[in-house]
């Protein structure tokens, strides 16, 4: 069964979380699971994530594609977990799942979900910084999706992650690019004139490039595999991978295996 774990009292004081976003989303929270509520945008992203994701990490770890859980065994965080509309996936793949998020809000919406659904998710309530101070065992994929945006300091941020990989191990990242297209589309279309989301969930400023977020990740140690845009069509109303990277975008990278 899901669990939660006490709220860690650091929060306001670690480097990776904007308290203010963390209270935006507190009062989201409850909409978490609702494909016509305020994260319906995540809703319909979704499945093109989580198919990167598994194709991704099968190609990686030599998986059966055809299993039932290809990901069993393999130990996985979700950091900045949200309502858990990806760490559910990822568990049902099999996966140790690890659902990590600095809103206790979110953190609750997720666990009920998954006990509601008998789905054995780890969620707790902190931050990548406390998993490292707490000698946190080292994980086969980390997942830092559509959170980078949100924290105090992305390049701290991304390094704590890619420090939380196993060597031999997968890192995702997705977010938006800093970009005027990403300000248009993103801000001023899904936010004020479409309604997908409300009104200031996102601060352009607080966008992080490609270049930016793949700095960060070799800084860390970790190897660039690639990097893919995700796109919206608005004839077919779908997102499907593309080669721009102008708005939405995903980077892969590796931690390389211990020198023996």
């Amino acid at each position: 069964m899901a669990k939660t774990l006490e709220r860690d009292t650091s929060i306001p004081e670690s480097p990776s979380v904007d308290p203010a976003e963390i209270e935006k989303f507190r009062r989201m929270a409850a909409d978490w699971w609702s494909p016509a509520g305020k994260f319906a945008p995540l809703h319909k992203f979704n499945p093109v994530r989580l198919g990167f994701i598994r194709d991704k990490a099968v190609r990686h770890f030599g998986l059966d594609a055809n299993a039932k859980a290809p990901f069993e065994g393999l130990r996985l965080l979700d950091a900045g977990c949200g309502g858990g509309l990806v760490t559910e996936p990822m568990a049902r793949l099999g996966a140790h799942a690890v659902g990590i998020d600095a809103g206790d809000a979110n953190i609750k919406a997720a666990t009920v979900h998954a006990d509601e659904l008998e789905i054995d998710v780890d969620y707790r309530v902190g931050t990548v910084e406390g998993l490292i101070a707490a000698g946190e065992q080292k994980f086969d994929i980390v997942l830092a999706l559509e959170v980078v945006e949100h924290v105090q300091d992305p390049a701290r941020f991304l390094a704590d992650c890619a420090a939380l990989v196993a060597p031999g191990g997968l890192l995702v990242m997705a977010t938006l690019n800093r970009t005027a297209k990403a300000f248009a589309l993103a801000i001023v279309g899904a936010e004020h004139v479409l309604r997908w989301l409300p009104p200031g969930t996102h601060a352009w400023k607080k966008f992080v490039t490609p270049e930016e977020a793949r700095a960060a990740l070799t800084g860390a140690g970790m190897q660039i595999d690639e990097s893919l845009g995700v796109s919206f069509s608005p004839v077919t109303g779908k997102w499907s991978l593309s080669h721009d990277l102008a708005v939405n975008y995903m980077i892969t990278a590796t931690k390389p295996n211990a020198s023996p």
